[in-house]
């Protein structure tokens, strides 16, 4: 690798982390950068979020510099990193039409303290989603993490897409959808409405961070599962999903009609897009089906016999999409660089034990 050759920045910020990428315009990557959630709606510090995972990606390109705040990479970088850094861009969970100014403004502020020149394109999640999963430009996607969509795309852009409402209008089968439908499912089977369920002890446990307290009567557990709720941010309520998971693998009937839902849910909010070509790949997204859930196996099975391809790395996606921007130095290049961003994250990504199947 030539040492002038040219950087792109990739950046998937989602609802309760925020991935960013360094590679070169040939496809190889140099480092990476994480952080807490990047979602205006549902995280606490999302721009700080943001400059926290590019700052960390930036310092890991020279050597040497662990450690370094983002006001330190800022100071430095300028004169180095930031001369080769040709485009970038920033997937953002919530960043459609309606939240669109403000993720891009996040973006700008991220991108601006890090000393970076010029501006970064600001997408929604969805997109890097689809480029980080396959360099096709065209095909299906649903994604299922704190938050859940699907879209038709086209040309790598969003043709039609249906929910990603957020976690009070609509996200059915996310993360947060099935810790809500535990918490209210715990709640029901506690004030006499619903079934008895293991939800009911282990989901307030978890939300409290605790192991299960000493017995309390049943309003004071209500008001426990209350406080533990609206104390915190809404995209929370994901750390619940992974309850729910172990508690129908060993046959809770509450849990397994949860995650049934879901799944259901989750096809036909795909199935709202379309119509897909056969032949065109579906792209699966997010945690809950990317990794070995029941969710995923559920959607999986319906959709058999349709070309599948996985998201493992949004924020490859991301740089995928920023290295086609950039000048092309010879016919094929950006498609020969995409291809080999993926194969390589997703290498990297496996043999780092990241839990991906």
């Amino acid at each position: 690798m030539s040492e002038a050759e040219p950087l792109v920045v990739g950046v998937d910020g989602g609802g309760t982390s925020t991935r960013c990428l360094i590679a070169t315009t040939s496809g190889e990557i140099l480092s990476r950068g994480r952080a807490g959630g990047a979602n205006p709606r549902s995280a606490r510090d999302p721009g700080g979020n943001l400059a926290r995972a590019l700052a960390e990606a930036l310092a890991g390109v020279r050597p040497g510099a662990a450690g370094e705040t983002a006001g330190d990479v800022a100071g430095d970088v300028a004169g180095d990193v930031a001369g080769r850094v040709v485009g970038g861009v920033f997937g953002l969970a919530g960043a459609s039409e309606t939240g669109r100014k403000e993720a891009r403004a996040l973006a700008a502020a991220a991108w601006r303290a890090a000393g970076l020149p010029g501006l970064p394109e600001v997408v929604p999640d969805v997109v890097v989603a689809f480029a980080g999963a396959t360099p096709e430009p065209s095909g299906g996607l649903i994604l299922s993490g704190t938050g859940a969509v699907a879209a038709r795309m086209e040309d790598r852009r969003i043709a039609r897409r249906c929910d990603g409402y957020g976690w009070l209008l609509g996200d059915e089968g996310s993360g947060v959808w099935i810790g809500r439908r535990a918490v209210q499912a715990a709640l029901a089977s506690l004030d006499g409405r619903g079934a008895p369920t293991v939800l009911t002890e282990r989901v307030l446990a978890t939300l409290e961070g605790t192991p299960a307290a000493a017995p309390r009567s049943e309003q004071a557990l209500i008001e426990a599962y209350i406080a533990a709720v609206y104390d915190h941010e809404p995209a929370r309520l994901g750390i619940i999903s992974p309850v729910v998971e172990a508690a129908a693998r060993e046959g809770d009937r509450v849990a397994l009609t949860i995650l049934d839902d879901a799944a259901r849910r989750l096809v036909a909010t795909l199935d709202a897009v379309g119509p897909l070509d056969p032949a065109l790949p579906v792209v699966l997204a997010g945690s809950l089906l990317t990794q070995p859930t029941l969710v995923a196996d559920r959607v999986r099975d319906t959709l058999r016999g349709r070309p599948l391809a996985l998201s493992l790395d949004g924020a490859a996606g991301a740089a995928a999409l920023a290295l086609r921007a950039a000048p092309e130095p010879a016919p094929g290049a950006a498609e020969a660089a995409h291809r080999r961003l993926l194969a390589v994250s997703t290498a990297s990504l496996r043999s780092a034990g990241s839990g991906h199947p």
